[in-house]
């Protein structure tokens, strides 16, 4: 072999392993800078991971705010080490701080943000889904759909029904962005459980009606009481009509207009009493298949605790929405015709 010819293999050689591994290193050496960048790092920065943003889209937000100068080395490293799910939330960072700390604040989990979702009673489900899906990155269909397939259950809804219409409890709750609609909806349906069965609905018995009778009751008094006084009366009339032998219709307006399903109609006419619905308590005797609303406290102590009265009749008396009792039907016209009299209806 010549010399020239030795010359070019060790040229070929050079070529195919030393530059190779000088550019190997090079890549190590950067690849190193981009895990922990020289120099401190800078000032602070608030980086939102929203649900359902894997790492990639991390790494491209990270590397929009400058927190690292690579999403493709955050993405390699988070994955090599296994560091693939991050909760969703707020997180704050610095500038330059590079991806291995960047890694490590994430892991930690992010700063806790509350939302804040207000819960009225006597909304309906549909106005409490319309209330979540409002809250950023929550759809109601999902909350709806979990209200139907079991993913969320009371341990007051009986067994065969799947509608939690009436267990969700009335509060304001503090909602982190990391919570996503059925764990939004095990809330409400926790605090319910808890907060029902403090009242004494577990187990509980008002003549011959059980906890979800108890809560359908509960769910109308929600619907028509509008004073405080109000309520165990309206209760007791609703137990009353029950125990009539035969039942009497019970003619809760409310249930029409839940029967209606358009929450955001409250008024009523005559024509609507005859709507084809089970929730029609004109057309159907007993109680309606579920409850109605969202219960306070209050309307469900009503329900526990009905006044002992033998009225069956009530209807609103004044603008400010009291109502006056009747125990017969002359009485009750009589109210009527008070009523129209004080501009109630």
């Amino acid at each position: 072999m010549t010399v020239s010819r030795r010359r070019r293999t060790a040229y070929v050689v050079i070529g195919l392993i030393i530059v190779p591994l000088f550019v190997l290193a090079i890549g190590a050496v950067w690849f190193q800078w981009q895990l922990d960048p020289p120099g401190s790092a800078g000032k602070k920065v608030q980086i939102r991971i929203a649900r359902g943003c894997g790492v990639p889209c991390i790494g491209d937000e990270l590397a929009r705010k400058g927190v690292v100068s690579s999403s493709l080395v955050f993405s390699l490293y988070s994955r090599l080490n296994g560091d693939s799910k991050f909760e969703a939330g707020t997180y704050e960072l610095r500038k330059n701080m590079g991806v291995r700390p960047a890694v490590s604040t994430l892991k930690a989990g992010p700063r806790i943000d509350y939302t804040k979702l207000t819960i009225p009673p006597g909304l309906w489900l549909k106005e409490i889904a319309d209330r979540v899906g409002k809250l950023g990155g929550r759809d109601k269909d999902a909350l709806i759909e979990a209200t139907r397939n079991n993913a969320v259950r009371s341990e007051f809804e009986p067994d065969g029904v799947n509608n939690l219409e009436g267990l969700l409890w009335p509060d304001t709750y503090k909602i982190s962005d990391s919570e996503d609609e059925i764990e939004v909806l095990k809330t409400m349906v926790r605090t319910f459980d808890q907060r029902a069965a403090a009242a004494g609905l577990a187990g509980a018995n008002v003549q011959g009606h059980g906890a979800y009778d108890i809560l359908k009751v509960a769910s109308m008094v929600e619907a028509e009481a509008k004073t405080a006084k109000d309520r165990p009366l309206i209760a007791s009339v609703i137990y009353n009509r029950l125990a009539q032998n035969p039942p009497m219709p019970l003619q809760v307006d409310a249930t029409l207009i839940y029967a209606r399903r358009d929450p955001k109609n409250r008024s009523l006419s005559n024509a609507d009493k005859a709507i084809q619905s089970p929730y029609n308590t004109y057309l159907h005797d007993g109680l309606p298949p579920t409850p109605i609303a969202a219960i306070s406290e209050a309307s469900l102590q009503a329900a526990l605790h009905p006044a002992a009265t033998d009225y069956l009749f009530y209807v609103v008396i004044d603008k400010q929405g009291n109502h006056a009792f009747a125990s017969t039907l002359d009485q009750h016209q009589a109210n009527i015709e008070q009523a129209r009299r004080n501009g109630a209806l």
